[in-house]
């Protein structure tokens, strides 16, 4: 009965009850298990107690590094892949493994996900442009695991560490940059304004103007999904305005490159006849025809800055600074000039 009772219990017995009945966190639970140190020999002790007690089956091939679970939304363009690489190159430096789960779009969190995290005992989650469902937020807040957050989902992120890069000053940025080439019609794509940094960058854009005090027209700005498909459709509306926009800024690089699309389709010249600026500065900016001019998001920075914050959680010590930042950087290429002939021409006939 003995021997019956105790593997019942170990079928049982999670991480998260021992967690909870030592009053630590689960990744403090899980460094005992794969004797790390950074612990209190006290707190050490009544944890193996614990284990011991509550007949937690250790395997022997525990692990030895540290594991983060790394979430993103998609993984489907250039954008997620800087970001991999340099979460990837942090983790390889501090010895921790990443296990990457893609939402889809979706808030993650659902409940079988949130055991998998417990029961591989996690050292915490780097969460990327996604959201968390409000379930997952109270029960990782209840576990103790630390989250950091790349690119914040909507407004309920205060008890969280972010890392961004300075959108607004990439909005504004992009803006003056036509501006200073002669162009007032500039359209805005922007991504999902849910997301912080898309917002941010369409305020920068709306600053600019205002400092150029060139009036803004609600016209000329289409959310969009930050896609090609997305840049190919908004940009075909605002290129078929009756005063179409001389320039368009974008949201994504990979957006933008659906504007190009757009802008062919009707035999509309990038930059003689339109403008293009894009945003991140991946591979794509360079492999177009003009090469696009884009600010530059250090993603793999941010990526590896997220990582380097959440391992220093996980082990308990605390962060300086709860909110990061990356400076953004304008990269002139060849796809922007000043308005053509044609252009200014179009312009000064609409005004008289």
């Amino acid at each position: 009965m003995a021997g019956a009772a105790k593997r019942a219990a170990e079928r049982t017995t999670t991480l998260a009850e021992i967690a909870a009945a030592a009053g630590v966190s689960v990744p403090t639970v899980s460094r005992v298990l794969n004797g790390k140190r950074g612990i209190s020999e006290s707190k050490r002790t009544a944890i193996e107690k614990l284990l011991d007690e509550r007949g937690y089956e250790r395997r022997k091939s525990r692990r030895e590094m540290a594991l983060i679970d790394f979430v993103i939304s998609s993984l489907d363009t250039q954008w997620a892949t800087e970001l991999l690489r340099g979460a990837q190159a942090e983790a390889a430096r501090e010895g921790a493994d990443l296990v990457i789960t893609v939402t889809d779009g979706h808030p993650a969190g659902t409940p079988d996900w949130i055991e998998r995290l417990t029961a591989r005992g996690t050292d915490g989650v780097v969460l990327v442009v996604s959201e968390l469902a409000d379930g997952a937020r109270d029960e990782l807040s209840r576990l103790q695991v630390p989250v950091v957050l790349i690119d914040p989902v909507g407004t309920d992120t205060e008890s969280y560490v972010t890392v961004a890069a300075t959108d607004w000053a990439g909005g504004r940025d992009a803006t003056e940059h036509l501006l200073g080439l002669g162009h007032t019609r500039i359209g805005f794509i922007t991504g999902p304004l849910v997301l912080e940094c898309h917002q941010d960058r369409l305020d920068g854009y709306f600053s600019a103007l205002g400092r150029a005090r060139v009036a803004t027209d609600s016209t000329l700005v289409r959310e969009g999904n930050s896609l090609t498909p997305g840049g190919q459709k908004f940009g075909g509306e605002l290129l078929d305005l009756p005063d179409r926009p001389t320039a368009i800024i974008s949201g994504s690089d990979e957006q933008a490159y659906g504007v190009y699309l757009a802008a062919r389709e009707r035999g509309i010249r990038i930059p003689e006849d339109l403008s293009i600026v894009g945003f991140d500065d991946v591979d794509l900016c360079q492999w177009v025809t003009p090469q696009l001019t884009t600010v530059r998001q250090p993603l793999a920075g941010m990526a590896a800055e997220a990582t380097r914050l959440l391992l220093t959680l996980s082990r308990g010590d605390a962060i300086a600074n709860p909110r990061v930042q990356l400076a953004s950087e304008l990269v002139v290429r060849d796809s922007t000039s000043a308005p053509g002939a044609a252009q200014r021409n179009a312009r000064s006939t609409s005004a008289s």
